[in-house]
Formats: structure tokens, sequence, C-alpha cells
């Protein structure tokens, strides 16, 4: 099989909504179960395609948070959700390509970060398991995640010096919170 990839980074805002459609289905089908109403929560994403033979495989996208380690400055984040490869497709390299493309075009973030299906896959790609409590920002202040919850974050050129041990915290948002 020729397992040539051609990869695609794209603004949602720009996507016709034909497009749009063709990957919330991608990747319903690829997470078997209707996405529509979390990708509905995406503000402004950025989507990274991966297409072979002119066929969508491989997607992942990124929105911008704001995570806060402990009290110091909240950094911009380039928090990463959907990535997914077709069952066809799986096991070709796909998602590892598309998350290095992603990695490459995040470098201007402070941050990336991720909750992961699979941690060892994210690790061998450098990016590191969250050690500490994870919180999400409300108006009432900081609510406790629940402890099954886990973050990744990957180290970027303005990353500042973190203690994975330490407490994370995300703004609240609606549908998925971490």
């Amino acid at each position: 099989m020729d397992t040539e990839l051609r990869i695609e980074v794209i603004k949602g805002q720009t996507m016709s909504s034909d497009e749009r459609k063709t990957i919330i289905n991608f990747c319903s089908q690829a997470f078997d179960e209707d996405l529509e109403s979390l990708f509905n929560t995406f503000s402004h994403p950025t989507h990274v395609l991966g297409y072979h033979a002119g066929k969508l495989v491989s997607h992942a996208l990124w929105v911008t948070r704001w995570l806060q380690v402990d009290n110091n400055p909240m950094l911009r984040t380039a928090y990463v959700e959907a990535v997914a490869t077709g069952n066809k497709y799986r096991g070709l390299g796909y998602a590892t390509a598309i998350m290095k493309r992603v990695a490459e075009v995040i470098q201007a973030y402070e941050l990336g970060a991720l909750s992961p299906f699979n941690v060892v896959f994210y690790e061998r790609l450098g990016w590191e398991l969250w050690q500490g409590p994870l919180y999400i920002r409300t108006e009432a202040g900081l609510v406790r995640s629940p402890r099954d919850e886990t973050v990744m974050i990957l180290r970027l050129p303005k990353t500042p010096n973190l203690d994975l041990n330490t407490s994370l915290s995300a703004e609240w948002r609606e549908g998925k919170l971490w």
C-alpha cells in the first residue's frame, strides 16, 4: 500500500460548511460517536488534515486556551483536540505525521496541551504527562477536575520553566472541559 500523506493546515473560519461537515463526519466515524456538538464548542480551530490519494485519512485540530501553572501568569496554549485516523489507515504513521506537523506549526504559542487517548503514543513525540492536580477556573473559583482526567503538555520555545507536579488550570468552557 502506498502510504504517502499530504498534510494541509487550515483555519476553521476559512472552511466551507461542506468541508467542516466532512471533518466532523470523519472524526465521528473514527471515534464511533457523534462529535458535531463537541465541534460546535471549538472557538476558532485550526485543522491539520492528512490526505492519502485525495481522501481525508487523518486529522487533528487546536484551539487557543489559557492554561495557568499554580498562580503564575497564564500561558497562551495550543490545545489539541480530535486527533483521529480512519480505521483502515491506522498503524501507518499518519497520526504521528499529523502530530509532528502540529508541533511544527504551534511554535509561536507558549505551550502545547491535550487530553491524551494514549499516553505512550504522545510521550514518543515529546509530550509530557502533567503529574499535579488539574483544575478548571470558573467565576466561583477553581474546581478540581476528576482524578481520572489526564493532560499532557508539549514544551515549546516560549515555554517557561515548569514543575509538572504543581497545579494546572484551564478556563471553563462549554462541552468537554479538558
